[in-house]
């Protein structure tokens, strides 16, 4: 079947004004790319304050450069969508695939909302690529890679970012994601077929998880009545109902 894989850039996480939309089309017997398409969105791209509020807005000169190379689109966001419904419906595309798919999904709604067009995801089912990768590639081995290269979140978890697992799969740490909209969507794809290659049907959808729990020794100590002091190593901790016994492992 063919896929589709997208990725958006946005102003907030809140109100998700959307001024990067990108997206390739799949054939997943051949793993060919059929279309591939950027668009910045005109009506966020011409409003400064709003497009400076984004966390990568650093990268508007990468656009320019892009928008100058005809590699990268300018339309409003209503065109944009239906462009992809075009695509979606030449290609015969049923199943979209993205990378924490609901905030994706969110920034769609929101947009399509806003703008009062179409949603182009309306009668395509979205799928969470995080999913197939906790499924299929989370194993010992990526998690001595992460303990390696100390890829772990701010509570110390695993991560388990498109950027790790793309540096994971391709075996470069160096690998800097560049967070713009289709070149994300290109490496997104490539995990979800490293998934495929590793057994997964991507007729099936699997349960994301932010992170993969990490066990982390901790420090313990304990003084006593008389002034003694205990230190004790541990990587979990149970306290009984009672509070009388502590279990340290």
């Amino acid at each position: 079947m063919n896929i589709c894989v997208f990725d958006t850039e946005t102003t907030s996480l809140d109100k998700p004004f959307c001024y990067n939309i990108g997206y390739i089309i799949i054939n997943t017997i051949t793993w060919q790319i059929l279309v591939c398409r950027s668009f910045v969105v005109e009506q966020v791209w011409h409003n400064l304050p709003l497009f400076s509020s984004a966390y990568y807005a650093d990268k508007r000169d990468l656009y320019i450069r892009s928008m100058k190379a005809r590699k990268t689109i300018m339309d409003k966001f209503g065109y944009i969508c239906r462009q992809m419904r075009k695509d979606f419906s030449q290609f015969n595309v049923e199943n979209a695939f993205a990378y924490n798919s609901n905030f994706d999904e969110k920034v769609f709604n929101f947009n399509c909302d806003w703008y009062k067009c179409l949603n182009p995801f309306d009668t395509i089912t979205i799928k969470d690529i995080r999913g197939f990768v906790h499924e299929y590639l989370i194993d010992d081995n990526f998690k001595q890679f992460c303990e390696e290269h100390q890829y772990f979140t701010e509570s110390g978890n695993y991560s388990t970012t498109a950027e790790t697992l793309f540096k994971y799969i391709d075996d470069n740490p160096d690998f800097i994601e560049e967070h713009t909209a289709l070149k994300d969507s290109e490496i997104e794809a490539k995990i979800l077929q490293y998934c495929v290659e590793r057994g997964a049907n991507l007729e099936n959808n699997f349960t994301s998880k932010r992170s993969i729990v990490r066990k982390q020794e901790k420090n313990l100590k304990i003084k006593t009545s008389d002034n003694e002091e205990y230190n004790f190593k541990y990587s979990s901790i149970r306290i009984n109902k009672d509070k009388t016994q502590i279990t340290l492992k």
